[in-house]
């Protein structure tokens, strides 16, 4: 008789989203380049034709009764990336479909039952969209290398002529999810891929993947918190015979390029030595609040500008409550986009990013400290 083989139809389009409730926290975002792993685990689906095998059945003499399928199964994936900046990331992995298969019941009697199990190793571009600081939405499509293993068995009337037939064949994939960040070097992701296969009998089909699982990136640790030791604050607390008042300075301004690295936020030494010498001008001195607002220039989209100035007005935070000791109840730390610029209307003209641009703008990429309440 004719090889009788499981038909990939195409499953539902339909993505049902992941919704997860998670307590917001005072955590800055991770830097949007690195390496990443990961691995998510869910349910895979799969259509059996089931009029083909019908019509394969009565081409060899046989009247089908009955057909049961097994068509869910679960299903997972291994992977690791590289993201190259905030839109753009290249994956790979190992995924594992699962197994489906079916039984067909016949007059003559007898039973024809197929089995196939599907794995193999991918390679994707995944496209990012930010919507907040924590959460993204993303799309990828690539290529996937599968392995197809088939297992046909008869009873009764029915013989199988090839019972365990396989190929390894290279086809599409694609898929769209959202993920959050729960932590700088953490992730939480949802998906939905569809796998085309080569089923091993000379058809091809799709194979959905409805998945959820974590992602951790690498080099995303934040800093351990230095101790406050008290001998040099007694030190510095020697008694005077006249009391010197120091007046805490109300307003500095940092340049973004010299405290951070092109495009991140990180500070960098000669930063720190700014920020060092800001903590020693605030010793001994009394004052209410410090407002810290980190400015980008107007280059780039809204959303990431927001989601970069942010990021580096929080750094300046961290290192002033971590290093100098500052309480973080007394400082608010903000970002905005480019939308308060130091350079003058029609200064800086052009919009692409050029050398000249991002010369022109360097004023406008800054992080404003502001002392209020000063006595």
């Amino acid at each position: 008789m004719k090889s009788v083989y499981v038909q990939h139809a195409k499953a539902s389009a339909t993505l049902s989203l992941l919704v997860v409730a998670m307590m917001a926290g005072p955590m800055a975002m991770a830097d949007d380049s690195g390496w990443y792993v990961g691995g998510n685990v869910g349910l895979s689906k799969a259509s059996i034709a089931n009029d083909r095998i019908t019509r394969d059945l009565l081409g060899a003499g046989f009247t089908t009764n009955s057909i049961s399928n097994d068509k869910n199964h679960i299903g997972y994936k291994l992977y690791g990336g590289y993201q190259f900046n905030p839109y753009f990331a290249l994956e790979g992995g190992y995924f594992n479909l699962g197994k489906f298969g079916y039984t067909a019941n016949t007059t003559p009697a007898g039973t024809l039952t197929g089995r196939i199990k599907l794995q193999g190793v991918n390679l994707d571009l995944v496209g990012l969209w930010p919507i907040t600081d924590r959460f993204s939405l993303f799309g990828r499509v690539g290529v996937n290398y599968a392995k197809a293993q088939d297992n046909f068995v008869g009873t009764g009337a029915v013989q199988v002529l090839n019972p365990n037939p396989s190929t390894r064949d290279t086809n599409y994939k694609f898929g769209v999810g959202a993920q959050y960040a729960l932590t700088k070097s953490l992730d939480v992701r949802a998906e939905i891929e569809r796998y085309r296969i080569n089923d091993a009998v000379g058809n091809k089909g799709d194979i959905d993947l409805f998945s959820a699982g974590l992602v951790y990136r690498f080099g995303q640790k934040p800093s351990a918190p230095r101790a406050v030791e008290p001998e040099p604050l007694a030190a510095i607390a020697t008694p005077e015979p006249v009391p010197v008042v120091k007046r805490a300075p109300q307003k500095i301004t940092l340049s973004a390029d010299s405290v951070f690295g092109f495009n991140k936020s990180t500070i960098k030494p000669a930063g720190k030595q700014a920020l060092d010498q800001l903590v020693s001008d605030l010793s001994g001195t009394d004052y209410d609040v410090i407002t810290i607002v980190g400015h980008t220039d107007r280059i780039g989209s809204h959303a990431y500008n927001l989601k970069l100035s942010t990021r580096r007005a929080e750094s300046v935070k961290d290192y002033l409550v971590t290093v100098g000791g500052i309480p973080a109840n007394k400082i608010n730390a903000t970002g905005v986009d480019g939308a308060d610029p130091v350079t003058k209307p029609g200064e800086c003209k052009g919009t692409k990013a050029t050398k000249v641009l991002i010369k022109c703008l360097q004023p406008d990429r800054r992080v404003e400290v502001d002392v209020t309440g000063t006595k």
